[in-house]
């Protein structure tokens, strides 16, 4: 068996235009908003960074030998593009210890913005939202089209699809998980970044699913949903005019499985159980491997989006998701992505 990546279905017509992004670092524009505020005081030193055409990993490893700690001794919330300008926070473990003179280790494509001290070491995920501002070069298209499909997108969200970046180039992280399920040697790094994603395509074919079914933000018989900026979730047999109103004003949104172990309160419905069946070597893999079964909200909200038409061959955007949501996945509605 091998798959072939779809083209997912759009929730708001074919993009209006085409585009590049990326031209330079400076195109792509991200700031990582924590889910709490540093204490200033304990053993982990709290480093807001602002990095430019590097990636997170490199980063760390640079902070670890800086600091002379171990590898496991620096944390970050979440991993951050490397052809991007972005600013994110990483801490450093430093029982006992005063810090060292963090301005050396700047560079021209390192920044040190802030240093705090917290208790605790920075945990993957602890993300409130990331903010963008991305610049899209060599624009051409239907401009109307464009205003209208950005003005639905900020009154009615995204489909909340894993970006193309999860599935490795041309996404042959999916074909190289199947080969890991049928006995193919990797190594630890290789083996999580295969199931997540195997369990993300999954996801992403549930969710075709409901866009091709309209029934991507609506409410199903024996359903979960999840509340609006939490991973709080809660099961609703039956949909009232309650769970309709919550949804229409977008404070809940349906959510689709992400494959794995089973867990109470994570039923499937008719849309995920087609999915799963139609592809057994994943599923059963992902089984196999001890995933564990979560939910993941269908849809994510982007109240904040505004755009400017720079002029004929120039948008800007600026917006903020959800931790856990794409940047890509909001772009494709508007714009043919390279």
């Amino acid at each position: 068996m091998n798959i072939e990546m779809p083209i997912w279905p759009y929730v708001y017509g074919s993009p209006s235009g085409t585009g590049s992004i990326r031209n330079m670092p400076e195109d792509f524009v991200v700031v990582e908003n924590l889910s709490f505020e540093p204490s200033g005081n304990g053993e982990h030193a709290f480093l807001q960074i602002q990095k430019t055409g590097e990636n997170t990993e490199f980063v760390a490893r640079q902070l670890a030998r800086f600091a002379d700690v171990r590898q496991r001794d620096i944390g970050y919330a979440g991993l951050k593009d490397r052809h991007a300008v972005t600013t994110q926070w990483f801490s450093v473990w430093l029982p006992g210890k005063v810090d060292p003179d963090w301005t050396q280790l700047e560079s021209d494509k390192i920044k040190v913005l802030q240093a705090l001290r917290h208790a605790r070491k920075l945990k993957r995920g602890v993300l409130s939202s990331n903010s963008f501002k991305i610049t899209v070069r060599d624009w051409q298209g239907d401009k109307v089209k464009a205003v209208q499909q950005l003005e639905a997108i900020k009154a009615h969200g995204i489909a909340n699809y894993y970006g193309s970046q999860r599935f490795g180039y041309e996404g042959h992280n999916v074909n190289k998980a199947l080969a890991m399920f049928q006995g193919a040697k990797v190594g630890r790094e290789q083996r999580s970044l295969y199931l997540s994603a195997a369990r993300s395509f999954l996801f992403n074919q549930i969710l075709a699913a409901r866009v091709t079914d309209a029934t991507w933000n609506q409410a199903l018989v024996d359903a979960v949903y999840m509340f609006d900026g939490s991973h709080t979730s809660f099961k609703s047999e039956q949909p009232d005019a309650d769970i309709t109103r919550r949804l229409e004003s977008q404070a809940i949104h349906p959510t689709g499985v992400l494959w794995g172990l089973a867990k109470p309160m994570v039923p499937l419905n008719a849309f995920e159980q087609a999915v799963i069946d139609t592809y057994p070597e994943l599923a059963q893999g992902l089984i196999a491997c001890g995933v564990e079964m979560d939910r993941r909200a269908l849809r994510a909200n982007v109240p904040d989006l505004q755009w400017h038409f720079v002029n004929d061959t120039v948008l800007e955007l600026e917006f903020s998701l959800p931790a856990g949501c794409y940047a890509t996945s909001l772009l494709r509605e508007i714009i043919v992505l390279p």
